[in-house]
């Protein structure tokens, strides 16, 4: 049996491989247009960025070896042309232009994907790339070193694309992603990929997310990139990495069939339309084993499994079955590791599949021995029987085996029930006794069945406030370095003796920093009584990162180096730095190791905190703020934070925030007389110029000076109708306090200021909202007057009188209007 082979690595030479250890009878010819047949395409990335230091520990096998290892005609440099399926014969073209023709009796068709690389202005200019074999390769490396490259711009956030900033970055050069889609890491959910959106920025790429790439101009100063928006990037060197194609070409001009998704069609037993001719590899589709849905799979160990498979159906008649792949895929991006199995939530939404999710923080093993890191893991899932469809992963230590874990459930149609049966080898350096899979299984298993019902951070993001109860379940401290507007704070332990101060006619949502403790107090609230309970999935860990814009770099931003920002306490004299280990303690400890060391400092010492949480850095200089106490400098390796703080002379605690300290102004208009507005919006806009924080907070009669002009309908009850009868309908119609005269006088004070170019009442409200100035509303006085969210100016926040308490208290200055 003579067999040819159209192209090498993952899937041509390891079929060839597995065809010779299957007999010595068959005669094998392997064909490849490039130099090489097996090397580690992989490791591309880490070669150029120098993590590799030696080329040849890419290649697996030569030609030269790998032919007389397994008696192959190896043919390099030949590529095939075109397919005679009546004749059985291929065309072949050498590199020195040879044209000749070789017949077969089975051929398996391994061509590959080739970059996608798109008709824009100046795409050929000297300095812009793809990466795809080793020729690619040998071109950058090359390119780097001659040009002196110091600038590069990363036109894709793919996996290829990331692993190419690190090593860029790995390599000295100042990196630029830029993203067609908000995000980066198509696999994946957005809520996760703005977890590596932080850590990107935190490592000092400058991240272009939304932003679509025009076009290119070579210039004296190197290569100008042109985004749609108008944005313009001067680079040296332009990496593309948009994605790939699959390689059809040959299949569709032979006739063979493709797919729906233009891939060629195979069958279970890989083989194409006509039966003397197999695929595999990137070029092929399948159906996926969740959906049963045709897609695209180019991913390295799928294409290795499809050779072996393929080898024996060759060999030995169609007896091996290929399953699919669920796309199970992982990547070091810098410190952190980043993987997916089976389908994420979007792309299931895409396709008209109902699921659920969620959303958990774990430790890579035992928080109580050194090391652990957190990571975050979203698993979605059949809202009718657990079915797992697929599991997101975004962490340090410990990634790899968990997501292999999902993906093994996931292949085999398991559900989640089935995590929690797997059993973990346990010793405190590797997991926990609960480890994060069985976590995973066991939050998911109580969404089921009702125990909890989540509350995913899009409802919380864009709901109206007014119609639920928000609590904060975290300590009072973390609730003072951060909370969500419009959020009351009811720590989990005093929750039962606050039950009283809750509404039982309105949904009650709870949320804390991971999502625990949200679970523990939903559970109280419950067994209360409280009807509508629901908890923030992933706390307010996963909602902070999900609802953070990634603002555009500004211009001169620097590129910093794979260890993190430059730490700018490190001349601290050794002596007065007091180290503390936080790390592996969940939020809220590392915050409370940071006060409870700090407390035992003298003013002038330094403490080092070192954490893996990785808002930690962030609450840190919250809390200095805060206190006074000095925010030296944070530094981030190997998903490690460290933060270091010199104790201030003069300290005021978390939560004892006085006038001496604070900072801003507070107004509260309870008056909607015309000219008392007036100087509201005048003190407010002034104070707001000085660059200090201004609230102005709205109760009973002062709720009219920010009514909108058009109000939607809105149901409302007799004496909400009789107050909207009785109140003026916006703030056009407000009086004055004196000489009102039955509205002449409020309309002769417009004309007089417009008269002496003073700004209207609306063009001052509107300046104090440009101003940053924030309104919030008084939520008693809406329920007494029946006004609703609805009739209030969109930038309003809803709030009571512990919001107003937590403003004034941060503020030096309270007025009472």
């Amino acid at each position: 049996m003579k067999i040819l082979i159209v192209g090498g690595v993952a899937g041509g030479a390891t079929a060839a491989a597995r065809i010779r250890r299957n007999t010595e009878e068959a005669e094998i010819i392997l064909f490849e247009k490039g130099a090489y047949i097996s090397y580690a395409n992989c490791g591309l990335p880490y070669y150029i960025g120098g993590v590799i230091e030696e080329r040849e520990r890419l290649f697996v096998q030569t030609p030269e070896a790998f032919g007389k290892r397994f008696n192959i005609d190896v043919r390099t440099l030949s590529e095939v042309t075109a397919i005679d399926r009546e004749r059985k014969e291929v065309t072949v073209r050498t590199a020195e232009g040879k044209v000749y023709r070789e017949s077969y009796d089975k051929l398996l068709l391994s061509p590959g994907a080739s970059p996608v690389r798109p008709p824009l202005k100046g795409i050929d200019s000297e300095g812009i790339f793809t990466l795809r074999n080793v020729t690619d390769t040998d071109r950058i490396k090359r390119y780097l070193d001659e040009k002196q490259v110091k600038r590069a711009a990363i036109v894709g956030g793919g996996f290829i694309g990331l692993e190419m900033a690190e090593n860029l970055v790995h390599a000295g050069v100042e990196v630029s992603v830029v993203e067609m889609a908000d995000q980066v890491m198509g696999p994946i959910d957005y809520s996760m990929a703005s977890l590596v959106h932080e850590h990107l920025v935190q490592k000092g790429v400058k991240l272009y997310l939304g932003q679509a790439v025009e076009a290119f101009e070579r210039t004296d100063a190197g290569l100008g990139v042109t985004f749609k928006s108008g944005i313009r990037l001067q680079v040296d060197m332009v990496i593309l990495s948009i994605g790939v194609r699959a390689e059809t070409r040959l299949a569709s001009e032979a006739g063979l069939k493709l797919g729906e998704m233009k891939g060629i069609y195979v069958n279970e037993y890989l083989q194409t339309s006509d039966e003397a001719v197999f695929a595999v590899g990137d070029a092929i589709e399948f159906p996926h084993p969740v959906t049963g849905k045709p897609w695209l799979n180019f991913l390295a160990g799928p294409a290795n499994r499809q050779a072996r498979i393929v080898a024996d159906n060759i060999v030995f008649g169609n007896k091996a079955v290929y399953e699919g792949s669920i796309g199970t895929s992982i990547a070091k991006v810098f410190d952190m590791t980043v993987a997916s199995a089976g389908l994420p939530a979007k792309r299931l939404k895409q396709m008209g599949i109902a699921y659920l999710s969620s959303t958990t923080h774990s430790a890579s093993h035992a928080g109580y021995y050194p090391g652990a890191l957190q990571m975050a893991v979203k698993v979605v899932f059949s809202p009718q029987d657990g079915k797992l469809y697929g599991a997101q992963i975004v962490g340090y230590d410990g990634v790899d085996k968990r997501i292999d874990e999902f993906a093994l459930v996931i292949k085999q149609g398991g559900t989640v029930y089935d995590l929690t049966r797997l059993e973990h080898a346990y010793a405190p350096p590797f997991s926990s006794a609960k480890d994060p899979v069985a976590i995973a299984g066991y939050v998911a298993g109580n969404i089921l069945s009702g125990k909890m019902t989540p509350l995913y951070w899009r409802e919380l993001r864009d709901a109206d406030l007014s119609r639920v109860t928000l609590v904060d379940v975290r300590t009072q401290d973390e609730f003072e370095l951060g909370a969500i507007p419009g959020a009351v704070n009811m720590p989990l332990d005093e929750l039962r003796e606050h039950l009283d101060e809750i509404p039982r006619d309105k949904p009650v949502w709870v949320y804390c920093g991971v999502g625990l403790r949200g679970y523990l107090a939903s559970n109280i609230l419950k067994g209360h009584g409280f009807k509508e309970v629901r908890n923030l999935a992933g706390g307010i860990k996963t909602y902070k990162a999900a609802v953070t814009p990634v603002e555009l770099p500004s211009e001169g931003t620097a590129c910093v180096s794979a260890g993190g920002e430059k730490d700018s306490g490190t001349d601290m004299q050794p002596d007065k730095v007091i180290k503390v280990n936080a790390c592996g303690v969940q939020c809220p400890g590392p915050i409370l190791k940071l006060k409870q060391g700090m407390e035992a400092l003298q003013p002038g010492q330094c403490l080092e905190v070192s954490a893996t949480d990785a808002g930690f850095p962030r609450d840190a200089e919250a809390w200095c703020r805060t206190t006074g106490n000095r925010f030296l400098s944070k530094t981030e390796e190997n998903g490690v934070y460290r933060v270091r703080i010199e104790k201030a002379q003069t300290v005021s605690a978390v939560g004892q925030k006085t006038a001496v300290g604070g900072k801003g102004k507070t107004f509260i208009l309870f008056s909607d007389d015309l000219d008392k507005t007036l100087a509201t919006f005048v003190l407010a806009n002034g104070a707001a110029a000085t660059g200090e924080k201004v609230t102005v907070f709205f109760t009973f009669w002062g709720l009219n000076a920010i009514k909108k002009e058009q109000k939607p309908k809105v149901r409302k009850d007799i004496f909400g109708k009789m107050f909207g009868m009785m109140l003026p309908s916006d703030s056009r119609k407000l009086k004055l306090s004196k000489m009102n005269m039955g509205g002449i006088g409020s309309k002769m004070m417009r004309y007089v200021m417009k008269q002496k170019g003073v700004d209207s009442l609306e063009s001052l409200r509107q300046q104090a909202i440009a101003n940053g100035v924030e309104f919030i509303a008084c939520q008693m006085s809406m329920d007494v007057m029946g006004i609703k969210r609805e009739e209030l100016l969109d930038c309003v926040t809803i709030g009571g009188v512990a919001t107003y308490m937590d403003r004034a208290g941060e503020a030096n200055m309270n007025l009472f209007i």
